[in-house]
């Protein structure tokens, strides 16, 4: 089986399971108690380690450790996430029956997104080499930024 072959195996999968997830257990908004989340927390962890094992399988030992430490970057860095998604349902007031459903429109708008600006930044980069300078330059730039702002209060209802 190849690596493309493969990749597509993943976004069936994805697209499968997203859909499992929303349109049959939270059909109904709900909020989720702490024994319903961890239950997903080990399905979805399952899911990962048996498409692991399946491209553990077909792709060989490289492949498979590769996709595993992406995995686990992934998982560790979307820790933090968690943060940021409650600071922001809190401020918005979403209630909490509603907020399964806006996380999940949310985190697929994100990868739609991410996807859409991966294959852009690959087809620039692969065109024009010296954007990979200009990208460095700004994120050098936002970096100075962020370091050196001012505190100030941010009023998003009177922000465009």
């Amino acid at each position: 089986m190849t690596e493309t072959t493969m990749f597509y195996c993943f976004l069936g999968v994805v697209a499968v399971m997203m859909a499992i997830d929303l349109g049959i257990f939270n059909r109904k908004a709900h909020f989720p108690g702490m024994k319903e989340a961890l239950a997903w927390s080990v399905v979805w962890i399952a899911v990962s380690l048996l498409f692991n094992l399946f491209v553990w399988k077909n792709l060989g030992d490289t492949k498979g450790l590769e996709f595993f430490t992406g995995y686990v970057v992934e998982k560790a860095l979307s820790v933090d996430n968690i943060f940021v998604f409650v600071v922001i349902l809190s401020y918005f007031s979403v209630p909490k029956e509603l907020q399964h459903t806006v996380l999940f429109w949310g985190v697929l708008g994100a990868l739609i997104s991410r996807g859409i600006f991966i294959a852009l930044g690959a087809a620039l980069i692969s065109q024009f080499h010296w954007i990979l300078y200009a990208l460095g330059a700004f994120l050098i730039f936002t970096a100075i930024r962020l370091a050196t702002h001012d505190d100030v209060e941010v009023l998003p209802e009177k922000n465009p």
